[in-house]
């Protein structure tokens, strides 16, 4: 055999070497994340083969699936109240994938978790009967935040602060997730959705990180308590006014200027939400202590999972100048938080400093309604001492008896909060966010909101906390403290 033929012969064997490697790999290893893959056509064949398992709350099915007819894709997914539910369910269409839990869950409601297949299904490489979600969401507390945020762009979050169930996830405004199921009208409608790269279908409850203003100096009170920088809330601060920006001429304003903020104690501070005191305390505390106390609440955590991911929100780790340092203890500068991360602090102050870490699904069942999985809660850790969560407690109470909280009194109720407006733009030159967190205790019932409104129909001038977020966080309150 002459070189040249030699060399062909060993080229050829070389490939067909190559194509069995490939071959073995894609028929063992591989296989089943092609068989999962959302743009294998024959895993969406087999998935609205069949009508869909069903997402929960309150006990009651939110999603259904309805027949097409004749063909491939015989069912369709449809939704009760889709626009009210769709910040938990996300959507499954036939022409454009899934999301949320619809997409977590996918194989428990289209019945190819092996925990739904019997031996013989197992055999048949075929689904069992679909399996159901059932998820922590209270329709009344969903119901009343969805109807208080009619009108506005923002997004509310309500938990049990002694298990971290969540109980409400609203966005405002939402969309019809049945409006992309599938059928004719599913491509116009994705198209009018995903106008303003998707805006219409953002979660802000879960996925929009802002700057969280004054809501945030409950963080910064905590660290000066916990650090004993501070003895009590009514300890008086050794707050100048006018405070100037450390290393900078500029004076940073008070909310309220006439506001007795010179020296004021935390819960004085609290209640006039005094910019002096708590810049003035975060630039004693340093930026380690800040950075230290904001990541017990869970700032930076990367992987936020209720089990749906939540933006990361943020208190900045580089190195930054002293006034930027001073800005973080009032929620400015690189601070971002979502409505999720701001409920959470509320929670941990009400449940005696203890996080408990927000779940939104409790179980999955079968077909039959037998448990097949109770979803373990998360851990629970104690972010603060007991007498820190009594005291900021008391002062929060302030807040709503005496100060800009009184929107959010709820009859019968002990009720403690925190107005946040949070600047923007460039020389704050677009309209403020508006923040209200808070929790309220009645007969043995407890529950943490926090509400965040981007954009409303107010005039500047009426843009604040506690004006438009705090009579949300009422009504989604006392939803859940007359359940």
């Amino acid at each position: 055999m002459n070189k040249p033929v030699r060399r062909t012969a060993v080229l050829l064997l070389f490939l067909l070497l190559a194509l069995l490697v490939r071959a073995t790999w894609v028929q063992g290893p591989e296989a089943r994340a092609l068989a999962e893959n959302g743009h294998n056509r024959r895993t969406l064949l087999r998935r609205f083969a069949q009508p869909l398992g069903d997402i929960y709350a309150g006990g009651e099915p939110v999603t259904g699936s309805s027949r097409t007819g004749s063909g491939a894709l015989a069912y369709q997914r449809t939704y009760t109240d889709g626009a009210l539910y769709a910040p938990v369910t996300g959507y499954a269409s036939q022409l454009y994938g899934s999301t949320l839990l619809e997409r977590l869950y996918q194989s428990v409601l289209d019945g190819s978790d092996v925990r739904l297949q019997s031996p013989l299904d197992v055999l048949a490489k075929r689904p069992g009967p679909p399996g159901a979600v059932m998820t922590t969401i209270d329709p009344a507390v969903q119901r009343a935040g969805f109807a208080a945020l009619h009108g506005v762009v923002g997004g509310a979050v309500a938990l049990d602060p002694s298990s971290g169930a969540v109980l409400a996830l609203v966005s405002s405004p939402s969309y019809d997730p049945g409006r992309i199921s599938g059928g004719p009208g599913a491509t116009a409608a994705w198209k009018e959705l995903s106008a303003d790269r998707g805006r219409a279908m953002a979660n802000l409850a879960l996925r929009e990180p802002v700057a969280p203003g004054s809501a945030f100096k409950l963080i910064t009170a905590a660290a000066a308590l916990e650090d004993g920088l501070y003895t009590s809330v009514d300890t008086p601060t050794h707050s100048p006014l006018p405070y100037i920006l450390p290393g900078t001429r500029t004076p940073l304003p008070n909310e309220q200027p006439s506001a007795p903020c010179r020296d004021a104690t935390i819960r004085t501070a609290l209640r006039f939400s005094c910019n002096n005191v708590f810049a003035n305390v975060a630039h004693d505390l340093g930026q380690p202590k800040m950075l230290a106390m904001a990541r017990k609440f869970g700032f930076d955590e990367p992987r936020q999972d209720i089990p749906v991911r939540a933006a990361t929100s943020v208190y900045p780790t580089l190195a930054m100048a002293a006034s930027s340092l001073a800005l973080t203890g009032i929620g400015q500068f690189d601070v971002t938080a979502t409505p999720l991360e701001m409920a959470m602090i509320s929670a941990a102050v009400e449940n005696g400093g203890r996080l408990a870490a927000p779940y939104l699904v409790s179980e999955i069942t079968d077909h039959g309604g037998e448990s097949v999985v109770t979803v373990p809660r998360g851990s629970t850790s104690q972010v603060i001492s007991p007498r820190t969560a009594e005291q900021l407690r008391s002062a929060m109470e302030t807040v709503v008896d005496e100060g800009s909280g009184a929107a959010a009194r709820v009859p019968g109720a002990e009720v403690g909060g925190k107005t946040g407006t949070a600047q923007r733009g460039v020389g704050n030159s677009e309209n403020p966010y508006a923040w209200f967190t808070a929790y309220g205790r009645k007969g043995g019932l407890q529950v943490a909101v926090a509400v965040w409104i981007q954009d409303s129909a107010a005039a500047r001038s009426e843009i604040s906390g506690g004006r438009l977020a705090a009579p949300v966080a009422a009504r989604m309150m006392a939803a859940a403290l007359d359940r």
